[in-house]
């Protein structure tokens, strides 16, 4: 009887260091939205969010797939702050004067910071565009494949869009894919 309760003990403790593992997977270098407000008052970059659910599984998708990806998660390491938001956490989170917080509703709700980032539109997964200054610049709701994923992010994270229409971008681009 003692050998199955060290047999349970251990089968938890490798579930729970599996489910730890697979919060964040990936190269991206993954931050909170505080450590991101915080790094860019030493060093300005655009801010990539990515505001996803717990329960949603086209998220998962896009962690395993399109946030794993090596051409990816260069050019978000290079040019973004990378966060993910939880549109469901319940912790407040202090922005520019504000507070943020968990909105009971439903059988779940939703975080003030996700609604206002995708205006309004709780929609999973949504990547959201912020510029250097915490401006928008671009919400991109739903699930995006590495190769469809990989021109928007080289030309949001390259400011191609300060200068050149995303058609004549798009035109141009060659992928690695």
């Amino acid at each position: 009887m003692k050998h199955i309760k060290y047999i349970f003990i251990t089968v938890l403790a490798l579930l729970a260091f599996n489910i730890q593992a697979q919060t964040h997977p990936g190269p991206v270098k993954w931050m909170t939205f505080e450590e991101a407000v915080e790094k860019s008052k030493t060093e300005k970059r655009k801010i990539f969010i990515d505001v996803y659910t717990d329960w949603c599984g086209w998220c998962k998708v896009m962690d395993k797939q399109t946030f794993s990806n090596e051409y990816i998660a260069k050019v978000l390491n290079e040019n973004f702050y990378a966060v993910k938001l939880d549109a469901e956490q319940k912790a407040n989170i202090e922005f520019r004067g504000t507070t943020f917080k968990f909105v009971p509703s439903g059988n779940n709700g939703y975080h003030q910071l996700a609604a206002s980032l995708l205006n309004g539109k709780l929609s999973y997964p949504t990547v959201v565009f912020l510029d250097e200054d915490f401006n928008m610049l671009q919400p991109l709701p739903g699930f995006q494949k590495p190769e469809e994923f990989y021109p928007i992010v080289k030309y949001i994270g390259g400011n191609h869009f300060k200068t050149v229409k995303w058609e004549e971008y798009k035109g141009k681009f060659i992928s690695p894919f």
